[in-house]
């Protein structure tokens, strides 16, 4: 496959790496997901992993917070209350 420029990707030389702007993208995207693990972790307190972003439940399992599906073959809708600490679910010991 050509790319742009007509040639194969493999043929072009190599460019060098500025150490400094690396390190500058790096560090750019190390804030990004440092950010994103923030609120990941602040929702894994009060949100149940298996609900998703319409309030449908996800899991493959019964659950005393999954109430009818609001319409024929759709998923059940998820009646947590998102008061929950679900991250004793994950600790084994």
């Amino acid at each position: 496959m050509l790319d742009s420029e007509g040639t194969e990707p493999d043929s072009r030389p190599l460019q060098r790496v500025d150490p400094a702007d690396f390190q500058k993208r790096l560090d750019s995207l190390t804030d990004l997901f440092s950010t994103m693990m923030v609120t990941v972790d602040e929702l894994t307190t009060r949100r149940c992993p298996y609900k998703n972003r319409f309030d449908q439940c996800t899991a493959n399992f019964g659950c005393r917070n999954q109430r009818k599906p609001r319409n024929p073959g759709e998923l059940k809708v998820c009646g947590s209350d998102d008061k929950l600490d679900y991250r004793s679910a994950w600790e084994t010991g």
